[in-house]
């Protein structure tokens, strides 16, 4: 995309391009190129941006950017070629333009979603308060089993013990039990989209730091994170998943 291109690319590309807001900086800008490439506002071969210039217009880091740009290689929706003509270009095929015939994300999925930041955040307010030390070094175990897990299967397996760990440290059966079924739905969109490495180590490291938070009984930064952790994996939903 040349300077001359961007200068009149129109309103639909500007807001593309328009600044990302904290504090899910790595996740909009997934969802903000990935629907720009699903709705074709990015055609196939488009060059983004130089790195530098993309993260000043972002306003956003070069290392958020770096991050975001390597999950859309590693989804295959963009491709990154080196050399005198190389860049970052949006690819031949993106996933996305295949069609899968899995339905897009709409009011059922925004249900499951919303049901889970209530199921979620309420937990964590609990575990907060009512965490024992060996429920939390058990949370911290299954951070380590995510870092180690050499396939996306042991990762979401793993994610899932975590998060109905979560609920088993607030010490309420009831609660195990809506979370177990939270999982168990968000288990049906997470299947429907691509799990890149930069993605499932971002939402790790979110994954840690509430432990962390928990320890020290700081309850309103854990629900903060909690609800920064489930707006996330909306933003790589809407980003990734196939039309």
């Amino acid at each position: 995309m040349t300077p001359a291109a961007r200068s009149g690319r129109g309103p639909a590309l500007d807001a593309v391009f328009k600044p990302v807001q904290a504090p899910t900086t790595f996740e909009e800008t997934v969802e903000r190129l990935g629907t720009a490439i699903r709705l074709g506002l990015l055609p196939p071969g488009t060059q983004l941006p130089p790195e530098r210039e993309l993260a000043d217009e972002l306003r956003i880091s070069r290392s958020t950017l770096r991050q975001a740009l390597t999950t859309l290689v590693q989804s295959g929706h963009l491709v990154s070629l080196r050399g005198r003509s190389g860049g970052t270009f949006v690819s031949a095929e993106p996933p996305l333009a295949r069609g899968t015939g899995n339905p897009p994300l709409g009011d059922d999925a925004r249900a499951v979603l919303d049901y889970r930041v209530v199921v979620e955040t309420g937990a964590t307010v609990l575990a907060a308060e009512r965490a024992e030390e060996d429920d939390l070094d058990a949370l911290a175990r299954l951070t380590e089993d995510m870092t180690q897990g050499a396939t996306f299967e042991a990762y979401r397996r793993a994610d899932v013990r975590f998060h109905i760990g979560l609920a088993e440290a607030c010490h309420s059966p009831r609660l195990v039990v809506a979370m177990t079924e939270v999982q168990g739905q968000m288990s049906d969109l997470i299947q429907r989209v691509a799990h890149p490495n930069e993605v499932l180590s971002h939402s790790n490291a979110q994954h840690r730091r509430l432990v962390a938070q928990l320890r020290r009984r700081d309850t309103g930064r854990a629900v903060r994170l909690m609800r920064e952790h489930c707006e996330g994996t909306e933003h790589i939903l809407a980003a990734l998943m196939p039309d």
